[in-house]
């Protein structure tokens, strides 16, 4: 089992704990990470991109001459695609780019990132995280405290008006609950903080 210090806000260490091997020590998976990734990226897209087919754009109902006697290439209608202000030949329209993935393939991308946190040391764990009001400047100093630097992702066990307002203009940090965790932001991040109970919940589920 891997064993991290578990710090408190002011930096000090006062204990530590021993991770679960299943989530926190595994064999990180790169192809499955991709895989997940790739699929969470396409879920996010909204797929409202449309152009106008010669039969949506206005215009065009007249023959512009006649068939045959003219010397010029025949023609249908002044909107076909050959012509300025003519609709689009196969552009693209409105569509969904969702599709699954496998619910062991995602919970495994997870662990596999978790568990490279641990190996690359970018993982801090905190026995508490709390704030008595909502002040940027405490927070600040926690992470100061804390040496934490670049990007950042706190994982709440649950979610904390306190700190997710005292973090949320702070450049490069994010607070998330740890229901909703997600591929993309655990590689986002580099740096990763995460309260004692957060690392108890995310143990329970993905044990």
């Amino acid at each position: 089992m891997p064993k991290v210090d578990v710090y408190n806000v002011e930096g000090k260490k006062v204990s530590d704990i021993e991770l679960a091997d299943s989530v926190f020590g595994i064999e990180p998976n790169e192809n499955i990470v991709h895989s997940v990734l790739k699929n969470y990226l396409a879920n996010q897209r909204q797929g409202t991109q449309s152009t106008k087919t010669r039969a949506e754009v206005s215009g065009g109902g007249k023959k512009p001459w006649r068939q045959k006697g003219t010397g010029r290439a025949r023609q249908g209608s002044t909107r076909a695609p050959q012509w300025i202000k003519g609709g689009v030949a196969l552009g693209p329209k409105p569509r969904s780019y969702r599709y699954t993935v496998n619910k062991k393939e995602r919970r495994l991308a997870i662990k596999s990132v978790l568990s490279s946190k641990v190996l690359e040391k970018e993982l801090t764990v905190v026995d508490k995280l709390e704030l008595k009001e909502i002040k940027t400047k405490s927070m600040v100093k926690a992470l100061s405290a804390l040496k934490v630097e670049g990007k950042t992702l706190i994982i709440l066990p649950e979610n904390d008006k306190n700190v997710v307002m005292s973090a949320r203009n702070i450049e490069g940090v994010k607070t998330i609950s740890a229901n909703n965790i997600n591929i993309f932001d655990l590689l986002k991040y580099s740096n990763l903080i995460l309260p004692v109970d957060t690392v108890k919940k995310l143990e329970e589920v993905y044990a």
